[in-house]
C-alpha cells in the first residue's frame, strides 16, 4: 500500500472520490451494456408510457439510455415534444423495470392504452398535471429559494454560523440533483449536467464558497422549471389543435338528420354543414354551394367558393350555404389529425443543438478531474515530490478547472441578447435558438399575415356610370353587418375617406353571385363580374381593366344600379410596409428567401413580383413541410416565418421556427421564436441579434479557457497556488460576465 500522510486523506478523499465514481459508474454500465448483446426474439411488441418532466432532448437522451438497459428491450424510441416513451420488447418483459429506471432519474411515468374506438389508431388523452408553479421542479426552485435567502439573514444575524447556513441552502437543492446525477451515471450517463453541476457545487464548498455554490445550484433550477414550464405549454397547444373540430356532426340518413360524435364518423357517411359551423370531418360535396373559410389550412386570406365534387378539409369554417358533405377520412386522420402528427414528427426527427453545459461536461470536466488527480499524485509516486505540496497543487488545478466560471457566464450571455431581444419585441426560446439563428441560410416566409397584412384591403376604385364615392357608398351600404374579410375591405374603405353610408333595405345574399337590396331608392346589385356578365354585362373597356387587376392578384366587385355598371371595387391583401426593405436586408446578408403560401398562384405571383421574392403557392401544410425539408437536404440552415395553424408543421421541421405577432397560438407555441410586433424587418434583426450574442460568447469562451490555461501552467511549476487559483476563476467570472452584459446594449441596426 502507498503511504499517504494521515493529515492529507480529508482533503484527497472526497477529491478522488469526484474523481473516480463517474468512471467507476461508466465502467459498469459497460458490462450491463454486454449483458444486452444477445440478440431479441423477433416477436417484439410494444408498449408507450407517457413521461412528465422530460422537457429537453438531454432528458430524452437520459431515459432513452436507461430503459434500453432493461432485460427483454428491443428498442426504445423517445418523443420529447409529446412526452410519449415507446418501448419494443419480448413477450416476456417486465414493466415495472420502465417505472423504476424513470422515476430514478427524476421523471413521472404512466403506462398509455389504446383506445378501440378509434378503428385502430391512438388518441392520447391529456393528463392534467395542474399549474406549472405546483409542478415538482417549481417546488424545488422555491424551496431552494427560500432557503437561501433565510442563510443571508441567518448569515447576517449570526456570523459564525453562516457557513453551515449556506451549507443547508445547498443541501436542499443539491440532493435532488446529485441523486439524479448519480442515477443517471448508473443507468448510463455518467457526465450529464446533474453532475456537473454536482461537481461545480461540491468543489465550491471544498474552497469555501458554499454561498456560491448554493446560488448556483438555484440558477440550474430555476432554468429547469422554465424550461418545462415552455415545453408544458407547446405540448398543450399541439394538442389543442383537435379543438379546431367540432365535437359532433350532422349525420343524414335517409332523409332524417341526426346528431352524433364526429369521431364515431365513418367513410361515406354523409353530413350536413350549415352556415356558421365548422366542418366536422373532411369530405367532397355532394349538394349545395357556399364559401368555405379555410384559413385554418391552407392560409387562403379569402373564403374559397365550394360546389358540388369540391374538397371541404375538417377544421374550416362555412360562411355560407348549406352543405352535404361525404366523409373521405376517418377522425383519427383528418386534416387537423395530420398537422397534429406532422408536428410531433418534425420535432421528434430534429437534432437541436446539445445544450453547451453538456458538450462541455463529457470532455472538460473529465479530463479536468483526471489531470488533477495526475498532478496530486504522480510526483509523489514517480519523483519523490512531497504529499502536501502535490496535493496542494492539485487541489489547485481543480479549482481552476472548476467549471463554475463558465456555467455561470456563458448563461449570462445568452440570457443578455435574451433580455435585450424581448424588449424589442423578439422572443427567443433558449440558447440554443439563439445560436441557430446565426447560422441561418434560407427564410421561408408565409404570405397572408407575415409577407402580407393579412386583411384585404380596397386598392382601386373605378367609377362607371357614377362616382368613385357613390360606387364606394353604395358597396358600403349593402355590406353594413357582414363579417366577410371583403365586405370589411369595403366598409373600412368607405370609413377611411369618409363616405356617408346610407341604409339598405330588402338585402339579401344570392348564392354563387353576390348580394343585392333596396338603396335610396336604387335597386342595387354587388357582385362578382361573371354574375354582372350575366345580368347586364361589361364593356370591353371594362373587361380588360378587370383582366389587368386579376392579372395583378387583385380581386374585383362590381357594383350595377337599376340594371347599369356603376363601377367596380379591386382589392388585395398587400403587402406590409417594411417587407421589402426587410428581404433587402436578408439579401444583402446573403440569406435566401422564398415565399411559401397556400393562396392561388396569380394573387402569390403578384405579391411575390412586388416584393422581389422567390414564391411557391397552391400550397397545403403537408407541402410546405416537405418545401423546408428540400432546402435543408442542399445543406441550407432554414427558418420559416409564418402566422398559422397551416405554418405549424413547416414551423416544426425548419431549423428555426418564427412565428409572427398576432399568429396562431399554434404557431407561436410550436415555433421557436417570435416577433410580436408582426414586422419583417424583425427576423433580419433576430439573426443580427444571434450572431452578435454567438460573437460574445465566443469572446467568454476565450477569455476564461484563456485565464485558466495560464494559471494553469504558473500553478504546476510552483509560481502561483491555491489562492491566486480561486482568484483566476472569480476573476475569469467577472470578466466573462461584464463582457455579456454588454449585449444589454443592443440596438436594431
Amino acid at each position: 500500500m502507498i503511504p499517504l500522510a494521515l493529515d492529507a486523506w480529508p482533503i484527497v478523499t472526497p477529491w478522488l472520490i469526484l474523481t473516480l465514481a463517474p468512471l467507476v459508474a461508466r465502467g459498469s454500465s459497460v458490462t450491463r451494456r454486454s449483458k444486452q448483446g444477445a440478440l431479441m426474439p423477433p416477436e417484439t411488441l410494444e408498449t408507450r408510457y407517457r413521461v412528465t418532466g422530460m422537457d429537453c432532448a438531454s432528458c430524452g437522451s437520459k431515459v432513452e439510455t436507461a430503459v434500453r438497459k432493461l432485460p427483454g428491450v428491443a428498442d426504445v424510441a423517445v418523443a420529447v415534444s409529446s412526452g410519449l416513451l415507446k418501448v419494443s420488447h419480448d413477450a416476456g418483459f417486465a414493466g415495472d423495470g420502465v417505472f423504476r429506471q424513470v422515476r430514478n432519474l427524476g421523471y413521472g411515468v404512466e403506462v398509455l392504452v389504446p383506445l378501440e374506438s378509434t378503428a385502430g389508431s391512438e388518441i392520447i388523452t391529456q393528463t392534467s398535471s395542474g399549474p406549472w408553479w405546483w409542478t415538482r421542479k417549481a417546488k424545488l426552485t422555491a424551496a431552494c429559494g427560500v432557503a437561501l435567502v433565510a442563510a443571508y439573514i441567518f448569515g447576517a444575524l449570526f456570523p459564525a454560523m453562516e457557513r453551515g447556513a449556506f451549507l443547508v441552502a445547498l443541501a436542499v437543492g443539491l440532493a435532488p440533483v446529485g441523486w439524479r446525477a448519480i442515477t443517471a451515471a448508473r443507468y448510463g450517463t455518467p457526465f450529464s449536467i446533474e453532475m456537473l453541476m454536482t461537481i461545480a457545487a461540491v468543489g465550491a464548498v471544498f474552497i469555501g464558497a458554499a454561498e456560491e455554490a448554493a446560488a448556483v445550484v438555484l440558477l440550474f433550477l430555476v432554468g429547469e422549471m422554465l424550461e418545462g414550464v415552455a415545453a408544458g405549454r407547446a405540448r398543450k397547444s399541439i394538442q389543442g389543435l383537435t379543438d379546431l373540430v367540432p365535437k359532433t356532426a350532422l349525420v343524414e340518413i335517409d332523409g332524417q338528420v341526426s346528431e352524433v360524435p364526429a369521431e364515431s364518423l365513418a367513410l361515406g357517411a354523409v353530413i350536413l354543414v350549415r352556415p356558421g359551423d365548422r366542418v366536422p370531418a373532411d369530405g367532397d360535396v355532394v349538394e349545395g354551394e357556399g364559401e368555405i373559410d379555410e384559413a385554418p389550412v391552407t392560409g387562403e386570406s379569402v373564403p374559397k367558393r365550394k360546389m358540388a365534387g369540391d374538397p371541404v378539409f375538417a377544421g374550416t369554417i362555412n360562411v355560407g350555404g348549406v352543405l352535404r358533405v361525404r366523409v373521405t377520412a376517418a377522425a383519427a386522420d383528418n386534416t387537423i389529425a395530420r398537422v397534429v402528427r406532422l408536428v410531433e414528427e418534425a420535432q421528434e426527427s430534429k437534432s437541436p443543438t446539445e445544450r453547451f453545459i453538456d458538450r462541455f461536461s463529457t470532455i472538460y470536466t473529465p479530463v479536468v478531474l483526471v489531470f488533477g488527480a495526475l498532478v496530486a499524485t504522480v510526483p509523489p509516486l514517480v519523483l519523490g515530490g512531497a504529499w502536501s505540496e502535490w496535493i496542494y497543487k492539485g487541489l489547485a488545478v481543480l479549482l481552476i478547472g472548476c467549471p463554475c466560471a463558465l456555467v455561470i457566464s456563458t448563461p449570462a450571455a445568452i440570457a443578455a441578447g435574451l433580455s435585450a431581444g424581448a424588449r424589442r419585441g423578439l422572443l427567443m426560446k433558449g440558447g440554443a435558438v439563439l445560436e441557430t439563428l446565426g447560422k441561418i441560410t434560407a427564410v421561408a416566409f408565409d404570405k397572408t399575415g407575415t409577407l402580407t397584412s393579412g386583411k384585404p384591403i380596397v386598392t382601386d376604385i373605378v367609377a362607371g356610370a357614377r362616382t368613385e364615392g357613390e360606387v364606394l357608398s353604395m358597396a358600403a351600404a349593402l355590406e353594413t353587418g357582414s363579417s366577410h374579410p371583403l365586405a370589411l375591405a369595403i366598409l373600412n374603405r368607405a370609413k377611411a375617406d369618409g363616405v356617408s353610408i346610407p341604409s339598405a333595405s330588402s338585402a339579401r345574399a344570392i348564392p354563387g353571385e353576390g348580394v343585392e337590396g333596396t338603396v335610396s331608392g336604387a335597386q342595387v346589385f354587388l357582385g362578382s363580374p361573371q354574375s354582372v356578365a350575366r345580368r347586364v354585362g361589361l364593356s370591353a373597356s371594362q373587361d380588360a381593366a378587370i383582366a389587368g387587376f386579376n392579372a395583378e392578384g387583385k380581386t374585383v366587385s362590381v357594383v350595377v344600379i337599376d340594371g347599369q355598371s356603376a363601377g367596380f371595387l379591386a382589392m388585395r391583401d398587400e403587402a406590409r410596409p417594411d417587407a421589402a426593405a426587410g428581404l433587402a436586408r436578408l439579401e444583402a446578408m446573403k440569406i435566401r428567401a422564398i415565399m411559401l403560401t397556400g393562396d392561388n398562384r396569380r394573387t402569390a405571383e403578384a405579391v411575390a413580383n412586388g416584393l422581389g421574392v422567390e414564391v411557391r403557392a397552391e400550397l397545403l401544410p403537408q407541402d410546405k413541410q416537405r418545401i423546408v425539408k428540400e432546402l435543408q437536404s442542399e445543406g441550407l440552415v432554414v427558418a420559416k416565418v409564418g402566422d398559422g395553424i397551416n405554418d405549424a408543421p413547416a414551423l416544426a421541421a425548419a431549423d428555426i421556427g418564427i412565428a409572427m405577432g398576432g399568429g396562431a397560438d399554434v404557431a407561436l407555441e410550436t415555433a421557436d421564436a417570435a416577433v410580436l410586433h408582426g414586422r419583417v424587418q424583425d427576423v433580419p434583426d433576430m439573426i443580427d441579434l444571434s450572431r452578435g450574442v454567438m460573437g460574445n460568447i465566443r469572446q467568454n469562451i476565450t477569455i476564461a479557457l484563456g485565464l485558466k490555461a495560464v494559471f494553469l501552467v504558473t500553478t504546476v511549476i510552483g509560481v502561483t497556488g491555491l489562492w491566486p487559483a480561486i482568484l483566476a476563476d472569480t476573476g475569469a467570472t467577472v470578466l466573462v460576465t461584464a463582457n455579456a452584459m454588454r449585449l444589454l446594449r443592443w440596438r436594431p441596426k
